[in-house]
């Protein structure tokens, strides 16, 4: 997925070339609104490239965007934003239409950072997972049910073992679905790509899944990383490796951090993860998550599951721990209110 904003014409057009030159078959670009939909029709008149739009909030862009795009991502989560009066079954009849008449293909994108409330609230607290499926399997349901059969599902969480549970159990009860395989806000390397091969080699290796993403946090510029981890994963699964040899530790400090995207209202947010991960060193040894979000789309959700939660705004960053609101602070001053929090968890434990 293209790091860059969107509306950055001409970064974001050499990152999707740097993508094309590491093999990326499908790239995602996110639009939020019309000034990113004229961005992304300006670039498709630049690229051959397979280019999956990712819809956030904004479900109707579709209609704009899919004579330019292979693909049409939407996050069923997302759907109760706009028109909260009109039901989601109206919307996704509206995308699938719209992506038949564009010869479009469709993603169903559950995420765990932001299911649709409705969805949390019909499943007991400690199964996370169960309502993302409920609401996979929804969704595929309906598009069957109006004869749309272009799709895949993704259903993404931070944790690893988390999204590889989703995923096995999803394919349980429909295998013939294709799979998009992804774990979200996997956070840095090494760290990140040790969580993104704990999920991927077993799910590889039963035979489950079809594309997959990497998403790492790291700079605009090394974003083509991401590919490069995924075609390695690719290859060793292809080999017959079906687990990873030298996995994450769950039961240490984790830190969960976004891939940034055109979303990320600042690209200070990259530098911060990295300042945090520096800082925090001294509490490895802690069963300790720590949520550093670019945006608003993840970020409450992500923050609100962490001990303690970063997210990202243009000039401030806000400050929780384990769901209670703490403040917003600068860039500046947050590592050190941060850092207070992080030895207060560290000696209650």
């Amino acid at each position: 997925m293209c790091a860059t904003p969107t509306r950055q014409i001409e970064d974001t057009l050499a990152q999707i070339r740097n993508l094309e030159a590491a093999n990326a078959d499908i790239i995602r670009i996110a639009a939020d609104n019309q000034r990113d939909a004229k961005a992304l029709i300006e670039l498709r008149a630049q690229t051959e490239a397979n280019l999956s739009v990712d819809l956030q909030e904004n479900y109707r862009l579709a209609a704009v965007l899919a004579p330019h795009v292979e693909k049409i991502r939407y996050n069923p989560g997302h759907l109760y934003h706009h028109e909260k009066s009109k039901p989601w079954q109206d919307k996704v009849k509206y995308l699938a239409d719209i992506a038949a008449q564009n010869d479009c293909a469709m993603r169903i994108g559950v995420n765990a950072g932001s299911m649709d409330p409705a969805k949390v609230e019909a499943f007991p607290a400690d199964d996370s997972i169960a309502p993302m499926i409920a609401s996979a399997l929804d969704h595929c349901e309906l598009l069957d049910s109006i004869g749309f059969t272009r799709y895949c599902v993704s259903l993404k969480d931070s944790d690893p073992l988390k999204a590889q549970d989703a995923y096995q159990r999803f394919a349980a009860q429909r295998p013939e679905i294709p799979l998009h395989l992804g774990v979200t806000e996997a956070g840095m390397p090494p760290e990140g790509v040790s969580k993104t091969r704990m999920a991927f080699l077993p799910l590889l290796s039963q035979g489950i899944g079809d594309t997959l993403r990497v998403s790492l946090t790291l700079p605009h510029v090394l974003k083509q990383q991401e590919i490069e981890v995924g075609r390695q994963i690719i290859a060793d699964a292809e080999a017959g490796q079906s687990e990873e040899t030298n996995a994450f530790d769950l039961n240490t400090l984790n830190i969960i951090s976004c891939p940034s995207c055109s979303r990320v209202e600042n690209e200070a947010f990259i530098d911060l993860a990295q300042q945090v991960k520096a800082r925090t060193e001294y509490a490895k040894s802690h069963a300790i998550s720590i949520a550093v979000m670019g945006c608003r789309v993840n970020g409450p959700g992500e923050t609100d599951d962490a001990d303690l939660g970063l997210w990202c705004g243009p000039n401030f960053v806000n400050l929780s721990r384990r769901g209670e609101k703490l403040g917003a602070f600068s860039y500046e001053e947050v590592l050190d209110k941060m850092d207070a929090e992080l030895k207060a968890l560290i000696g209650d434990a």
